[in-house]
């Protein structure tokens, strides 16, 4: 049997379906197909209204339109729906969801001198970076892990944040300077894991791939995109989100931030490992209790540069 595997052009898209193709070819023959997402056409991305499945959004339509039989994505970037007749069909064995820091003279976040330039797109790392440190300029920081690397170096910033797992996948881990514990940086939601993607009517083939998944990784990121379902919030929203599973049980960490950092909305519970989007949502109604979903209007404003 042959299985169409598609997935973004870029380095670390093709590291990840060759993650997923290793994965697959001792049971099928598989032929990658690449594309090019809205998200990597644009130069700049203006706020979480616009981000809504910008890295997906062609990978996703190929596959109903049976283009490809199996999208790879990393979990962090699905939107908090997908697309009518779609589901996560497997999620492998997750990375390290952490965060980590490159510097240019090789300094932890809390030791950056005052005024530092720190780059990230991201509107989850902003708020973290100046709720710890408001004496930090944060700025935008767009391309791939390569360029903002490269950029780096060329004294654009002076440290950028990236996700430890897509450094390790690319093999440039010696680049990091500094991981940052979920106790200082909560992850977004997804963060470390590969969703593979599957038409809700291929049942046989969603059979035959649930040989890669990886049971736990798999309920943690349903528990997390349970919050995010529940708050209607984007990939690009200001919400941090972690589950962590051991011995049948499941505890779920989640925060939302105002854009600039100083309010935190936080919110953690516990429950049976088999019934995890029953805790995300139980999460996510304590953070809408709370006004989560002011602190999420208001991050719609469009990111100024």
């Amino acid at each position: 049997m042959k299985v169409r595997l598609g997935g973004r052009g870029s380095q670390l898209s093709l590291a990840q379906l060759e993650i997923v193709r290793g994965a697959l070819a001792r049971r099928f023959e598989v032929e990658i197909v690449t594309f090019t997402t809205t998200g990597d056409r644009l130069s700049r991305v203006d706020g979480i209204t616009t981000g809504k499945d910008l890295f997906t959004r062609e990978v996703d339509q190929a596959l109903r339109d049976r283009r490809i039989d199996l999208g790879v994505h990393s979990a962090k970037d699905l939107p908090s729906q997908l697309p009518e007749g779609l589901a996560i069909a497997a999620v492998p064995l997750r990375e390290d969801p952490s965060d980590v820091v490159v510097s240019r003279e090789g300094g932890r976040l809390l030791s950056l001198p005052a005024g530092s330039r720190i780059g990230t797109s991201s509107p989850r790392r902003r708020a973290q970076i100046l709720s710890a440190r408001p004496d930090l300029e944060v700025v935008p920081a767009r391309g791939n892990v390569d360029t903002r690397i490269r950029r780096l170096h060329e004294g654009r910033w002076d440290a950028i944040v990236l996700a430890r797992a897509g450094l390790a996948r690319l093999g440039r881990l010696d680049d990091a300077t500094e991981v940052l514990l979920p106790s200082q940086m909560l992850p977004a939601v997804g963060q470390g894991a590969l969703a593979v993607v599957a038409r809700k009517d291929d049942s046989l083939l969603s059979e035959l791939i649930a040989a890669i998944d990886h049971p736990p990784s798999h309920r943690e990121v349903l528990a997390e995109r349970a919050v995010l379902g529940l708050l209607e919030a984007g990939c690009r929203a200001p919400i941090a989100g972690l589950a962590r599973t051991d011995a049948g049980r499941m505890r779920l960490h989640v925060a939302v931030f105002s854009p600039d950092g100083s309010h935190t909305l936080y919110e953690e519970a516990e429950g049976v490992a088999d019934r995890p989007e029953e805790l995300g949502r139980e999460v996510g109604k304590k953070l809408l209790a709370r006004g989560a979903a002011e602190l999420i209007t208001a991050a719609r404003v469009p990111e100024k540069s």
